[in-house]
């Protein structure tokens, strides 16, 4: 198989002379598709880092915190969390203007946690100093996580869209979907009024996307989809956790109901709308590098 100088250097960085042996025998186009994929990887777990660490922090508190702690694990993760924001911004891992952006979604997060567990949608099992109305201010952490996400990933794959929808439009919309999550309680919920007004606006949009060599790009609403999928997921390992429940979650854990996927997704899209006020969406612009379709 021959390559050309770029793929040779990969390979002599990562791998061992046997391995690079062996992958001459395949043809060149899956040998830079193997690497295409491994820096997305990559790439993915570094816009993940903030919401990695928060997850691997809640996790370790659950299985090794002592008991007879004077802090408890609620204030001992909002410390931490706070470090980590200092951090990120300390080393330019984040912005400034991305971290008020992030600090605001944590308010929004807070504030609806609030409201949520007040009304019973589910609780926190354990005890905290910083609270407010059986709230730990860490859990405001947790929405952030997904603000700081979609504002890494945006810069680190280089986001560009063709048909995106007016910014003003994509706000109102997140207000409707912020504001539904609190009056649904009261009165009809209307989440499949926002299904459609997403699908509507969203419908023609692409993102494009560039992983290392080739320019790529799907449809945002699988975009969206993906990434309340993995929201999903994380959420299982949390419960699980017991970092905070669910009322049928009270009595022994059980996996978090599917149709969470769809509060996720509508979360998500509030989250999304915040980081395009300091990450306006980029007109995608083509060029002469081969673009592959993602989806």
């Amino acid at each position: 198989m021959k390559t050309d100088s770029r793929v040779d250097a990969v390979l002599n960085q990562l791998l061992p002379p046997l391995e690079r042996k062996l992958l001459h025998w395949l043809p060149q186009w899956a040998v830079e598709a193997g690497i295409e994929f491994l820096v997305f990887g990559i790439k993915q777990a570094w816009a993940c880092l903030f919401g990695g660490f928060m997850l691997i922090a809640i996790l370790i508190t659950h299985w090794v915190w002592p008991e007879a702690s004077p802090l408890t694990r609620y204030d001992f993760l909002l410390l931490y969390a706070l470090s980590l924001q200092g951090i990120f911004l300390v080393t330019g891992l984040e912005r400034p203007q991305e971290a008020i952006v992030i600090c605001l979604f944590h308010a929004v997060g807070t504030t609806m946690e609030i409201f949520k567990v007040h009304m019973g949608s589910w609780f926190y099992p354990e005890d905290s100093l910083f609270q407010i109305g059986n709230v730990p201010l860490f859990s405001g952490f947790m929405y952030a996580c997904v603000g700081s996400y979609f504002a890494r990933v945006s810069r680190v794959f280089d986001f560009s869209f063709t048909h995106y929808p007016p910014r003003l439009w994509t706000m109102v919309l997140a207000v409707l979907i912020y504001v539904n999550f609190f009056t649904h309680h009261f009165g009809p919920d209307i989440r499949w009024v926002l299904f459609l007004a997403t699908a509507l606006l969203f419908g023609r949009t692409q993102v494009h996307y560039r992983v290392w060599r080739w320019q790529h790009h799907m449809p945002l609403l699988l975009g969206f989809f993906l990434v309340s999928l993995f929201i999903w997921g994380a959420e299982n390992i949390s419960t699980l956790s017991q970092i905070w429940l669910y009322p049928d979650q009270q009595s022994g854990w059980k996996i978090v109901s599917f149709q969470k996927m769809g509060s996720w997704f509508l979360l998500m899209l509030i989250s999304w709308g915040l980081v395009t006020l300091v990450h306006p969406p980029k007109i995608y612009k083509p060029s002469r590098q081969k673009e592959i379709v993602s989806g």
